[in-house]
């Protein structure tokens, strides 16, 4: 029974920070953190659905649909061979999702967590051509670099904020584990992939 709790919320965490969701928490934090609070609240809505279209909809509804054309169940894209189409979808949704920030001209900073994504899916789709990583591991990795980024630009102590994420990041690497998704090797890489990954998307000009 205690077994079954254990896997049970493990499973709840795989399925709540999923990496696909991290650019929409990022966005959230943004508005609701920063001076950027006072903003419209239809300007912040518009943002986040363009945001949540792009990097949760969009690659969601194509792999989806990608698999049920190959026929496969959804454990058959936990193989690492498998895996090459639905990175391709996604790093295309997300070059859209920049592409049309940059044509609305969004500020650099909104841009740079779309960018930090990004740098995350496609690094994790070259490392995953001859290893397996865990895409979780990269997206919570991935709000802990831009944490730290933006406590550069905007000038904030983040280690509150930093201690949270670190506990979410090693609970997202423990559930990973847990359901035998991934090995420590693979949940560190991921971590650290997403945490420079998401710092450098952010702070670079």
């Amino acid at each position: 029974m205690r077994n079954r709790k254990i896997i049970t919320g493990a499973r709840l965490l795989s399925g709540v920070f999923r990496p696909f969701y991290m650019p929409v928490v990022g966005f959230v934090a943004l508005f609701s953190f920063t001076y950027l609070s006072v903003l419209p609240i239809a300007y912040k809505l518009t943002v986040l659905a363009i945001v949540y279209v792009f990097t949760v909809l969009l690659p969601q509804t194509s792999i989806l649909i990608y698999r049920k054309v190959q026929g496969w169940e959804a454990f058959r894209l936990r193989e690492r061979s498998n895996r090459i189409v639905p990175y391709l979808l996604s790093i295309l949704s997300y070059l859209s999702c920049l592409y049309l920030m940059v044509r609305l001209h969004l500020p650099r900073y909104m841009g740079g967590i779309i960018v930090a994504a990004l740098m995350i899916q496609i690094t994790c789709a070259v490392i995953n051509l001859w290893w397996k990583i865990s895409t979780h591991s990269a997206g919570a990795g991935g709000l802990i670099g831009a944490l730290v980024a933006f406590s550069f630009l905007f000038y904030f102590n983040p280690i509150g904020w930093l201690c949270l994420c670190i506990l979410i990041s090693g609970l997202v690497n423990s559930s990973r584990m847990i359901l035998r998704q991934h090995s420590l090797e693979q949940v560190l890489a991921g971590t650290v992939v997403g945490t420079v990954c998401g710092f450098l998307g952010i702070i670079l000009p």
